[in-house]
């Protein structure tokens, strides 16, 4: 279950994964998000809020991660993974060199400031 909201003043959305991810839940996240990037082109940021990952399903849970990465990661300027996973503290530095999207990782007691990187601050800032 991924809960997903969906901060329509601040063009970001927020993603909480409670237990494995599931197909539904990248059809939920597109059902949500392509209805704001029609309207204001792209998505300012996405925040993943993950204490570990919790890994897929199944194999057409993780072909719907990687379809949805895909189709949209040029549409998201900014990518915050908020985790004190060590699997998850890796995965921008492998992301960068698949998405366009700026991407940052900040332990998980930083929250606050991981939403006020994706509004535009700069790390040097914070």
């Amino acid at each position: 279950m991924l809960q997903i909201d969906l901060l329509g003043n601040e063009g970001i959305v927020t993603l909480a994964p409670h237990g494995p991810l599931e197909k539904a839940d990248f059809e939920r996240l597109s059902g949500i998000v392509d209805p704001y990037i029609a309207s204001n082109g792209s998505l300012k940021g996405l925040m993943v809020d993950a204490a570990s990952f919790p890994g897929w399903e199944s194999i057409g849970a993780l072909f719907s991660h990687l379809e949805f990465v895909m189709g949209h990661h040029r549409k998201i300027e900014r990518v915050a993974v908020v985790s004190d996973s060590e699997l998850l503290k890796l995965a921008p530095q492998v992301a960068k060199h698949f998405v366009a999207a700026e991407i940052q990782q900040f332990p998980a007691n930083e929250k606050a400031r991981a939403l006020a990187w994706l509004k535009g601050s700069s790390t040097s800032d914070l």
